[in-house]
């Protein structure tokens, strides 16, 4: 007997009926940048088959689902089950399963999905159903051409409530053709530290249960291809957007297939209900190195989920009191220090902690939103009145979800509090319950009555505790709140501030235009954090101070010039008391700070490029206008480096055969061991994108903990 064989495409359909989506991130201007292909076999639900550089425009789909089949061989079941947008337990899947839940008795579920219908009208919407369960479950994908930017959620929906123990946004693969992951711990003052963790079978599991983002888990993850670097080679990124406790599964299955999946923190769900949906989960592919996917995120952030209350402002140089005077307020020498800082280019002045109820330290007091009168009898209306006399904007701190047991609040309403009474407090505070509509209400009134009877552009919202519990209840709450509030006040300003990062991500960026990235002050730590944050975030919500002289959470002493230059590569400001500053030091803080505003309306939009350094001691950074016409490099040294001489420095992301001026604008800075004549020290030089990009520029030597900055101009 002999067998025939058949065209690949009558195998296929033969073998079982396929259906196929696509989702093209296709720009209008460059063309597409990345392609994700979906494909079902009969009604079972789908899998992402390929994702990764664009495919042409009449690639074979059903062909694609084909190739995309791994054998099995023995010891394995006769099909492998899917690595499907929410894997099934009901379907022999050996890997963790994308949907854990119980009936209203307690009883497992194991639902078994079948398709109903599909709609590319606007994205892609999948829905699909488990009749005999009373189940719909449905995945949203939306390409954006302008961000390059994926983003996808799922809902679930149950005739009758349910409990929910985890549902995972929609399932992506993660690339074979990789080593390692890329995720992001940190700590209070060490925020956005990235580990680099070996693929291997089993899972790589990030649960945050502390019920806010967390500086521990910062909810992203970038996973680059074998030789990918911040300028060349592929890779993905994943960030899930949820204020609230997360949890990361990076999965490699017996198989070799490898899953990632996000989600809200398990059990976070207290309540059975009927409908219940993942955060949003923001994902992107590039062709060029972590850069890729950081540009994507921070165009995404800046241009589509931050809205702006005045959108063609540009962004004020800020000052922030709180490590000038903590909570020894008296209105003269806020005065003083409001003069003083507005003459050195600050444009915004916002009090911090310490002007409410009989606030002297942090024990006491959170939640009597009213003016203490013992510090200002007359309110606050004569330091704001001065503030804006000298033409710089009012900000005002709060920490809305919090309270002190010594408070009145908190005598008058116990039972406000989220968790038991014996719990342990953090920083002598409990947090409000924010899932009751009275909390809510009574801070909004509160809030709306000080930004009501007073002009306040800005408030500093700070959460400085853990949650007692993971709740996703406590987290849609502050959103409600936040959302009446900018609502009802359209043209104040938020930051996100939890004792520094511990909530960033972009949930809260929905609701707010600025984050406080650290606690700390100290530059050089700060070189590096918010070096790792570009990975995520933009220049334009990314609040960078000038410390004081000795940092207060460090206790080291820097240059100003280095700690103006390092607040000068974020949305700058200064944090501390200018009274402390000697002549040298403000003329340097005046020089830098002007420089930062002549250039600012191109900085805010411009792309960071992290830059790959062939010399560990140097954190340098690109930050290019979207059109290419123009750039700064800041190269931050942050110890002693290992050769004499420095290292040529590559750019990125220039034209290959147009020329450049290449400016080192603070030359006049070079130490008087730097005793050589490199051309920078003297001149700007026109070289080409290709020597830029391959030789690179070569620098004087200075001392660590300075920075060298390069202005480029397209020729």
């Amino acid at each position: 007997m002999t067998a025939t064989a058949l065209p690949l495409e009558a195998n296929i359909q033969a073998a079982a009926p396929i259906r196929t989506w696509r989702l093209d991130d296709h720009h209008p201007d460059t063309g597409p940048r990345q392609t994700m292909v979906l494909a079902a076999t009969h009604d079972r639900l789908p899998q992402v088959i390929y994702w990764g550089a664009p495919l042409p425009d009449d690639a074979p789909l059903e062909t694609l689902a084909a190739a995309h089949a791994i054998d099995v061989t023995g010891g394995m079941l006769d099909e492998n089950p899917d690595l499907s947008l929410c894997p099934e337990a009901s379907r022999s899947f050996p890997g963790q399963p994308g949907l854990i839940l119980r009936d209203h008795g307690g009883a497992p579920l194991l639902p078994k999905f079948h398709y109903v219908d599909a709609d590319d009208s606007d994205g892609l919407t999948l829905t699909y159903a488990d009749h005999a369960a009373g189940l719909t479950l449905q995945f949203l994908f939306a390409p954006d051409p302008s961000t390059r930017i994926i983003t996808a959620k799922t809902m679930l929906t149950a005739n009758n409530p349910v409990h929910l123990h985890w549902l995972a946004a929609p399932v992506l693969p993660a690339p074979q053709q990789s080593a390692e992951m890329i995720d992001v711990s940190g700590r209070w003052c060490g925020e956005f530290q990235l580990n680099r963790t070996a693929w291997s079978p089993g899972i790589r599991y990030r649960e945050n249960r502390t019920g806010r983002t967390g500086h521990e888990h910062f909810p992203g993850l970038i996973i680059p291809c074998f030789g990918a670097t911040n300028t060349q080679g592929e890779a993905y990124g994943f960030h899930y957007g949820w204020s609230g406790g997360h949890r990361m599964i990076a999965e490699e299955l017996p198989d070799g297939r490898r899953q990632i999946q996000w989600g809200h923190a398990s059990r976070m769900e207290t309540k059975p209900g009927t409908r219940f949906e993942s955060a949003t989960l923001y994902a992107t592919y590039s062709g060029y190195g972590l850069n890729g996917c950081a540009v994507a995120f921070q165009r995404h952030v800046r241009d589509r989920i931050v809205t702006w209350p005045k959108p063609s402002a540009l962004r004020p140089v800020h000052y922030n009191c709180w490590e000038a005077v903590y909570f020894d307020h008296k209105i003269p020498v806020l005065q003083d220090i409001a003069t003083r800082a507005a003459k050195l280019g600050a444009e915004r002045f916002v009090l911090d902690d310490g002007w409410f109820g009989q606030r002297d330290d942090d024990t006491r007091s959170l939640s009597d939103w009213e003016v203490d009168p013992r510090k200002y009898p007359e309110g606050l209306h004569p330091l704001i009145d001065h503030v804006h006399d000298l033409g710089m904007s009012f900000g005002i701190w709060f920490e809305p979800e919090m309270i002190n047991p010594d408070s009145d609040i908190h005598r008058a309403h116990p039972d406000w509090a989220l968790g038991s009474e014996d719990q342990t407090l953090g920083r002598q505070q409990k947090a409000l319950n924010m899932g009751l509509p009275e909390v809510r209400d009574f801070i909004y009134d509160r809030m709306a009555a000080i930004l009501s009877r007073h002009e306040v552009d800005y408030i500093k919202w700070d959460h400085n505790r853990v949650l007692p519990m993971p709740d996703a209840d406590q987290t849609r709450g502050s959103y409600a709140l936040i959302d009446r509030l900018r609502a009802d006040f359209p043209r104040v300003e938020i930051e996100s501030c939890a004792s520094g990062g511990g909530r960033i991500d972009f949930g809260i960026l929905k609701r707010t235009q600025r984050v406080w990235l650290s606690d700390s002050n100290d530059a050089l730590e700060r070189l590096r954090i918010q070096h790792d944050a570009a990975l995520f975030l933009p220049m334009a919500v990314t609040g960078s101070h000038v410390g004081p002289r000795r940092c207060h959470t460090s206790g080291r002493i820097l240059d100003i010039s280095f700690r103006a230059w390092v607040a000068a590569q974020r949305h700058m400001g200064f944090e501390m008391d200018p009274r402390e500053l000697d002549d040298h030091e403000a003329v340097v803080l005046t020089e830098v700070t002007a420089w930062w505003k002549h250039n600012r309306q191109w900085l805010t939009l411009a792309d960071i490029h992290r830059l790959d350094s062939p010399d560990p001691a140097i954190l340098a950074e690109q930050h290019q206008h979207r059109d290419g016409a123009r750039f700064v490099v800041f190269a931050g040294k942050a110890t002693t480096s290992t050769q004499i001489a420095p290292r040529p420095l590559r750019l990125t992301a220039l034209e290959p055969d147009t020329t450049y001026r290449i400016d080192l604008i603070n030359r006049g800075t070079a130490p008087a061991l730097s005793r050589g004549r490199p051309v920078l020290k003297d001149q700007p030089i026109e070289v080409s994108g290709t020597y830029l990009m391959h030789h690179g520029v070569t620098l004087p030597w200075t001392y660590p903990e300075t920075m060298w900055v390069i202005e480029g101009t397209r020729l």
